[in-house]
């Protein structure tokens, strides 16, 4: 059995906070981080009936996408829907993760799956924020303990360099050091100057692994204090970003592209803008409501954009500029990250039962 704040550590890998948009409510909304968990319940939305699902499965933890507390609270009214939901959710210690534009940014989140699950070829970033801010790491470490150090920096995220992991340059060279009273040196006595062939060890990590990284270093150091710098870098790691955007592998019409969207995301229906004996080649996307990102898609020479919660006036607006749009549902077009995450937390986690939900939260009907 795991605690709270293991999962939250595990989802925060896949889809690191920082890169939440500033707007955004994410994380542990409810619960504690200490406590136990020994069943988790994966849901794109808490809505009541998945409260209710969530109590009659036992579960401890909910983990959604879409934020339960969003905005701040002026009330709590338990005889009012969302005030009953709380209500249920602490008599029974559910506690609620949240997940949401952090997973949408994430480089293997929403937008990549709705890429990949469409065949997209290529897909890269339909609008990149900034890229990661990256630190340059330099420690020094006794001779006999480098391969040590060096493999827990590693292990924990630092040294990645595009598609190469384990990145690092080292020079040997001769550290000092006095140990004084009250210490206890792994290396020398105390009150004596002490000389030790050391390597100047450094590596690049990305700023939402440094916290982890020099964690994992320092309990892999041998010394009692260690010695290292954190530099800040000028140059920028891989972008990330709302949306994909990619290529077919061969030219269909918007017809036969839009009929293939309904299917594979098995929606009830789906909303066509544009013409549809119009061949589509590149195709951008983005899951949940992505209409502002229309005119992204035109900066990548995108045909079509597939997302959700277009609206009259800015359907209007695609046609004027040219752009197709399919347009899936908010619901269709982010359900597919509950099974990715539900098989990804079973992998990590071999002592607690992870449950994808079965309800349904899409409130639209069509007839």
């Amino acid at each position: 059995m795991v605690d709270c704040r293991t999962i939250c550590e595990l989802i925060e890998e896949l889809a690191p906070p920082a890169r939440a948009e500033q707007w955004d409510n994410i994380g542990l909304q409810l619960g504690e981080p200490d406590a136990l968990v020994k069943s988790v319940l994966v849901s794109l939305d808490i809505e009541s009936q998945v409260v209710e699902e969530a109590v009659a499965e036992g579960v401890d933890m909910i983990i959604a996408h879409h934020p339960f507390f969003f905005k701040p609270i002026s009330h709590l009214r338990t005889d009012q829907p969302w005030g009953s939901m709380v209500k249920k959710l602490l008599k029974h210690d559910v506690m609620v993760y949240i997940a949401h534009t952090n997973l949408d940014n994430a480089d293997e989140g929403i937008n990549h799956y709705l890429a990949d699950y469409l065949g997209l070829k290529n897909a890269a970033v339909l609008a990149p924020a900034d890229g990661q801010k990256l630190y340059k790491l330099v420690v020094f470490v006794p001779k006999d303990n480098v391969d040590a150090v060096r493999g827990a920096i590693s292990e924990a995220g630092g040294g990645w360099l595009g598609n190469y992991s384990h990145c690092t340059f080292q020079t040997l060279g001769e550290g000092s050091f006095k140990p004084l009273g009250g210490t206890k040196p792994y290396i020398g006595q105390v009150g004596e100057l002490e000389r030790v062939a050391e390597y100047r060890l450094e590596t690049i990590v990305l700023a939402d692994k440094l916290s982890r990284v020099l964690e994992a270093m320092t309990e892999a150091h041998p010394y009692e204090e260690v010695a290292y710098d954190v530099y800040p870098l000028a140059n920028e790691g891989k972008p990330y970003g709302l949306g994909r955007v990619g290529d077919l592998a061969e030219a269909e019409n918007l017809e036969a592209f839009a009929r293939r969207v309904k299917r594979t995301l098995g929606c009830e229906q789906v909303r066509v803008v544009g013409d549809i004996q119009h061949p589509m080649t590149r195709v951008a996307v983005c899951g949940g409501s992505g209409a502002s990102l229309v005119d992204h898609a035109l900066r990548q020479k995108a045909d079509v954009l597939v997302t959700g919660d277009l609206k009259f006036h800015e359907a209007q607006d695609a046609v004027a500029k040219g752009l197709a749009i399919v347009d899936a549902g908010h619901y269709a077009t982010e359900r597919i990250i509950v099974p990715v995450l539900a098989r990804y937390l079973q992998e990590k986690l071999d002592s607690t039962k992870v449950i994808m939900s079965q309800e349904n939260t899409n409130p639209w009907q069509h007839f």
